[in-house]
Protein backbone atom coordinates (compact mmCIF):
# COMPACT_ATOMS: atom_id res chain seq x y z
CA UNK A 1 0.00 0.00 0.00
CA UNK A 2 2.80 2.41 0.87
CA UNK A 3 4.64 1.75 -2.38
CA UNK A 4 1.49 2.29 -4.43
CA UNK A 5 0.76 5.50 -2.49
CA UNK A 6 4.23 6.87 -3.19
CA UNK A 7 3.89 6.01 -6.87
CA UNK A 8 0.45 7.62 -7.03
CA UNK A 9 2.23 10.92 -6.38
CA UNK A 10 4.60 10.54 -9.34
CA UNK A 11 7.21 8.33 -10.92
CA UNK A 12 10.26 7.46 -8.89
CA UNK A 13 13.05 4.90 -8.66
CA UNK A 14 13.67 2.29 -5.99
CA UNK A 15 16.46 3.94 -4.03
CA UNK A 16 14.48 7.18 -3.85
CA UNK A 17 11.47 5.25 -2.51
CA UNK A 18 13.60 3.65 0.19
CA UNK A 19 14.84 7.04 1.33
CA UNK A 20 11.37 8.51 1.30
CA UNK A 21 9.88 5.64 3.32
CA UNK A 22 12.65 5.95 5.90
CA UNK A 23 12.44 9.75 6.09
CA UNK A 24 8.66 10.10 6.18
CA UNK A 25 8.31 7.40 8.82
CA UNK A 26 11.05 9.04 10.91
CA UNK A 27 13.03 5.83 10.63
CA UNK A 28 10.26 3.68 12.10
CA UNK A 29 9.74 1.88 8.80
CA UNK A 30 13.18 1.09 7.45
CA UNK A 31 12.87 -1.05 4.35
CA UNK A 32 15.84 -2.74 2.73
CA UNK A 33 16.39 -3.19 -1.01
CA UNK A 34 15.86 -6.94 -0.61
CA UNK A 35 12.35 -6.21 0.62
CA UNK A 36 11.37 -3.40 -1.76
CA UNK A 37 12.44 -4.86 -5.09
CA UNK A 38 10.44 -8.10 -4.80
CA UNK A 39 7.40 -5.93 -3.96
CA UNK A 40 8.02 -3.82 -7.06
CA UNK A 41 8.45 -6.90 -9.27
CA UNK A 42 5.22 -8.43 -7.94
CA UNK A 43 3.29 -5.18 -8.41
CA UNK A 44 4.59 -4.97 -11.96
CA UNK A 45 3.74 -8.61 -12.70
CA UNK A 46 0.20 -7.95 -11.45
CA UNK A 47 -0.16 -4.88 -13.69
CA UNK A 48 -0.36 -2.34 -10.86
CA UNK A 49 2.81 -0.52 -11.90
CA UNK A 50 5.06 -0.23 -14.95
CA UNK A 51 8.74 0.55 -15.16
CA UNK A 52 10.98 2.32 -17.64
CA UNK A 53 14.74 2.70 -17.76
CA UNK A 54 15.94 6.27 -18.07
CA UNK A 55 19.39 7.25 -19.24
CA UNK A 56 20.94 10.04 -17.22
CA UNK A 57 23.91 12.30 -17.78
CA UNK A 58 27.15 10.84 -19.03
CA UNK A 59 28.88 8.40 -16.70
CA UNK A 60 25.79 8.03 -14.53
CA UNK A 61 24.05 4.69 -14.35
CA UNK A 62 20.59 4.47 -15.93
CA UNK A 63 17.76 4.37 -13.40
CA UNK A 64 14.64 2.27 -13.51
CA UNK A 65 11.63 4.46 -12.80
CA UNK A 66 8.34 3.02 -11.60
CA UNK A 67 4.89 4.46 -12.32
CA UNK A 68 1.43 3.46 -11.12
CA UNK A 69 -1.18 2.28 -13.62
CA UNK A 70 -4.95 2.83 -13.59
CA UNK A 71 -5.31 -0.69 -12.24
CA UNK A 72 -2.80 0.21 -9.53
CA UNK A 73 -4.79 3.29 -8.54
CA UNK A 74 -7.92 1.17 -8.13
CA UNK A 75 -5.98 -1.36 -6.06
CA UNK A 76 -4.62 1.43 -3.88
CA UNK A 77 -8.17 2.66 -3.22
CA UNK A 78 -9.19 -0.88 -2.20
CA UNK A 79 -6.18 -1.27 0.08
CA UNK A 80 -6.71 2.10 1.76
CA UNK A 81 -10.39 1.31 2.32
CA UNK A 82 -9.47 -2.08 3.79
CA UNK A 83 -6.86 -0.42 6.00
CA UNK A 84 -9.34 2.05 7.47
CA UNK A 85 -11.87 -0.73 8.02
CA UNK A 86 -9.22 -2.75 9.89
CA UNK A 87 -8.22 0.26 11.99
CA UNK A 88 -11.84 0.84 13.00
CA UNK A 89 -12.26 -2.82 14.01
CA UNK A 90 -9.06 -2.79 16.06
CA UNK A 91 -10.13 0.51 17.62
CA UNK A 92 -13.34 -1.16 18.85
CA UNK A 93 -11.32 -3.75 20.71
CA UNK A 94 -8.90 -1.22 22.16
CA UNK A 95 -11.60 0.98 23.67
Amino acid sequence: MIVLKILSEGKTYGYEMLGRIDKESNGLLHMKEGTLYPILYRLEDDGYIVSRWKELEQRAKPKKYYMITGKGRKKLEELVSGWYNMVSVVDVFLK
